[in-house]
């Protein structure tokens, strides 16, 4: 009906001046269809910037988490070679260990010090390089008890030790970058009874 009317002022030639979209009545459905639109848009543009951040953000955990896993293998990528080469190191200190009783100075063997001073320094060498790539034996004799990295074989009376403490250690344990590869066999001193 308003439509009409303005259609037919044009139609006849009645120039009343340039049309002031104010002077002109609204149409209330258009307006309320309108406003409507724009809300629906609006709650749109905000669903889908919080669905955008949401990704943005599982991407960037993603990503955080893929490169920690990289770099985890970088630096655990070696733990089962290393694990084998303690067995090797261990084996190498009880030979220097038999060699030093045997080349004793009341020994005149000359070739037996030659092999012991041989197996001290193979033996210094590997642990040189076994530092170098972040590999560490664990010293716990008087240390606390720890089940992550160690293995209770025994326990021994407490005698000058507080109970809980170790008191000897039959096989080494070696950490890699403070993660435990191998777990310490120790005795753990006891109350005596």
């Amino acid at each position: 009906c308003v439509f009409s009317t303005a259609a037919q002022q044009r139609s006849t030639g009645d120039e009343c001046g340039p049309e002031d979209p104010r002077d002109e009545p609204k149409h209330p459905l258009s307006d309320c269809a309108l406003e409507h639109k724009a809300i629906k848009l609006e709650e749109q543009v905000r669903d889908l910037t919080e669905r955008y951040r949401k990704a943005l953000a599982d991407s960037e955990n993603v990503r955080r988490r893929t490169q920690k896993f990289v770099e985890d293998a970088k630096l655990f990528g070696i733990q089962s070679f290393c694990r084998d080469l303690v067995e090797v190191a261990d084996i190498l200190e009880k030979t220097a260990e038999s060699a030093a009783e045997d080349a004793e100075p009341s020994n005149p063997n000359p070739t037996l010090k030659k092999i012991y001073e041989g197996l001290s320094l193979i033996e210094a060498k590997l642990h040189s390089v076994f530092a170098k790539h972040g590999l560490q034996k664990m010293n716990p004799v008087g240390g606390k008890y720890d089940p992550y990295d160690h293995e209770i074989v025994c326990h021994v009376p407490a005698e000058g030790l507080q109970p809980g403490t170790i008191a000897l250690v039959t096989q080494d344990g070696y950490k890699l970058h403070g993660r435990t590869i191998r777990h310490a066999l120790v005795g753990v001193a006891v109350e005596s009874q």
